[in-house]
């Protein structure tokens, strides 16, 4: 769906990006990690076409459309707005439609709430909600578990391996965390100015370069975290109850 080549990225005098090369195919999850200052957000806004670039190319599928969930969105706080007018401000669509994305991820009741009065981890969500609402082939997510509890990171990184899986759209998560995107991901892109290393989450937690860049103690958190259960969490991190009992998945 969107092809990257050497692409090379200023800001003033200083290099940025530098020989980026990245592709993501459709179903795909790719993360993004990386120290701040990596250029993360810089590549995803010159993906979306919003930052130019000076060297390489960016190469996308014809027609594609992509639902993208900013890392900050700033909202006055004297600005009487519910949730679903801040939604159908973003796309042309009906309370109907609405409804269904907000069950979708998990929070229907906020659709008359006033968008200041929901707390960080539900406006998450309801950022989500509107990048979906594009009916996305590709969704872009920069720190989507940003202003949550550590439960609630990894309730929102379940949320978007079901979306996945539900909606057979590609995600480009950036995070800083390797160890939060290892709960869903196919392939992680280790970002520092250039691509450090890239793999399985496990092969990059090894690598000598992520080493480096977050410590040997990052990697031992990683191996440490890499674990299944068969359980969901809400948006408080509490563990939900099972409606049946949880079964292996078929040929495990």
């Amino acid at each position: 769906m969107v092809e990257v080549e050497g692409l090379g990225l200023r800001y003033g005098g200083r290099q940025v990006l530098s020989g980026v090369t990245l592709r993501i195919s459709a179903g795909e999850i790719v993360s993004l990690i990386g120290p701040n200052g990596a250029g993360k957000s810089s590549l995803i806004r010159a993906v979306l076409g919003l930052t130019p670039y000076q060297e390489g190319r960016i190469t996308t599928a014809p027609g594609l459309v992509i639902g993208y969930m900013p890392q900050r969105l700033v909202i006055d706080s004297v600005l009487p707005l519910t949730v679903q007018r801040f939604l159908r401000m973003a796309a042309k669509v009906g309370r109907g439609e609405i409804r269904t994305v907000l069950e979708e991820v998990g929070v229907p009741h906020l659709r008359n709430s006033q968008v200041q009065e929901i707390s960080g981890g539900e406006f998450q969500r309801v950022l989500l909600a509107r990048a979906l609402l594009r009916e996305p082939d590709l969704l872009v997510l920069d720190e989507p578990a940003q202003q949550v509890d550590f439960q609630g990171q990894i309730g929102m990184f379940e949320l978007i391996e079901r979306l996945r899986q539900a909606r057979g759209c590609g995600v480009l998560v950036v995070s800083h965390d390797l160890h939060m995107v290892m709960r869903a991901t196919d392939r992680v892109l280790c970002l520092n100015g250039h691509i450090c290393c890239s793999g399985a989450p496990e092969a990059v937690s090894a690598h000598p370069e992520y080493v480096a860049l977050f410590g040997p103690r990052a990697a031992e958190s990683v191996a440490l975290y890499h674990h299944h259960h068969r359980h969901d969490h809400d948006l408080a991190g509490e563990v939900l109850p099972q409606n049946t009992p949880s079964e292996p998945p078929a040929g495990a």
